[in-house]
């Protein structure tokens, strides 16, 4: 598995794409400008993303779990007992599930764009944007960089098929990790973006409700990828959170 790993503080971060994603395409500016002083940033590439390959990715049902316990493994292979996770989106999930299984190690979790459930509404949201060719250039030439079109097309019908899959004999709701929540001990931070198009509010509130202690913070501006298009004042966000005392913020 590919990782980058910048920084010289004690203070180990994880961070975690979203689907498809790498550290090339999804964390930029926090490799580039959170503080390498007071934290060692470490990006990462799941398991057939990115230059995590070959092979390219399968997807499975059960692709999050596997990818939490990679990343679980990565931290425990670079020496980390303890450490922080900063997830977004499929990422966001992939570090819930973590701390949720490993509350030991996780010492703050910050977290955005994730979605612990499916709606049969936000299923019909992903089958909407299952044809890349309906993607914007700004939005799809990153990935074709990384993967080139065909795979990239590929991968990216996979990981939406997997999820209709989920569907199949379903009248419901799909969970993905939701009894799981009750279990993470860690600090949490929860960052939504009210002009999300492919997450709705409720997915952060619900977070929210069932993560003990947990924070919400909302951006009326935020969009999907807030932590890009406002990577500085994320950032900011992020620091704060990681490095006062949980209770006086």
């Amino acid at each position: 598995m590919y990782f980058e790993k910048v920084g010289i503080g004690e203070h180990g971060l994880l961070l975690l794409p979203g689907a498809l994603g790498s550290t090339k395409t999804d964390f930029g500016p926090q490799l580039k400008k959170l503080n390498r002083k007071a934290f060692t940033i470490i990006g990462w590439d799941p398991r057939g993303y990115g230059q995590s390959r070959p092979p390219n990715k399968v997807f499975t049902t059960d692709f999050l779990q596997n990818d939490a316990e990679d990343a679980a493994l990565l931290m425990k292979e670079l020496g980390y007992e303890k450490y922080s996770l900063l997830g977004w989106s499929d990422g966001a999930n992939v570090a819930a599930i973590l701390s949720a299984k490993y509350p030991e190690r996780v010492r703050k979790l910050v977290v955005w764009g994730g979605n612990s459930f499916i709606t049969p509404e936000e299923l019909e949201i992903y089958k909407k944007v299952r044809d890349v060719a309906n993607w914007s250039p700004a939005m799809k030439q990153p990935m074709i960089d990384v993967y080139g079109e065909e795979t990239f097309t590929k991968l990216w019908h996979d990981w939406v098929d997997i999820f209709v899959k989920m569907f199949e004999g379903k009248s419901g709701n799909v969970d993905l990790y939701m009894n799981e929540l009750k279990k993470i001990k860690a600090q949490t931070l929860i960052v939504h973006g009210e002009k999300d198009a492919m997450v709705p509010k409720f997915q952060a509130e619900y977070l929210h409700k069932n993560i003990q202690g947990s924070r919400l913070v909302s951006w009326d501006d935020g969009k999907h990828n807030l932590h890009l298009k406002f990577a500085d004042r994320f950032n900011a966000l992020v620091e704060e959170f990681l490095s006062k005392d949980f209770s006086k913020l």
